[in-house]
């Protein structure tokens, strides 16, 4: 074992940290760092309704309007509700699925450069959220104080 200044060991130092509270730190920063790209992309809609429309009509689907406001509340809401762990399951699995839905609604020109990028960002994105699926908010999350 090596010795740090003061005569601490390695496995001194090991011993102190509690995993338990590393994995639910990066648990919770792992779901702010995806909520944030929701978060911001739904304030953007806010901010520019009509630039959201016109790019949803270009897409050519129907109902412009309606998946505007569709896309704010899953945005906002699901990016807020991630980040504080509210029904985080069920939220990340409505996320993963809006992202899919999108890759392929908006992304799915794989012969053009910039479309491939997006789409294939879209879809690690929804294996990020299908991990929250699978393993929920951790300690860190208004979920964990329901239970």
């Amino acid at each position: 074992m090596s010795q740090y200044a003061g005569g601490v060991s390695q496995s001194n130092i090991s011993d102190r940290i509690d995993p338990s509270v590393t994995l639910a730190v990066v648990s919770l920063v792992g779901r702010v760092l995806l909520s944030a790209i929701y978060l911001i992309s739904g304030l953007s809609k806010v901010a520019a309704p009509a630039a959201t429309i016109g790019y949803i009509t270009s897409a050519g689907l129907p109902f412009a309007p309606l998946g505007l406001a569709i896309a704010v509340v899953v945005e906002i809401l699901g990016g807020a509700a991630l980040i504080v762990g509210y029904r985080t399951r069920f939220v990340a699995a409505v996320l993963a699925f809006f992202t899919v839905a999108t890759a392929l609604g908006f992304h799915s020109n794989l012969a053009d450069q910039g479309q491939f990028i997006h789409f294939f960002k879209n879809i690690a994105m929804a294996g990020g959220l299908l991990q929250v699926v699978a393993f929920g908010a951790g300690r860190f999350g208004l979920d964990a104080r329901r239970n």
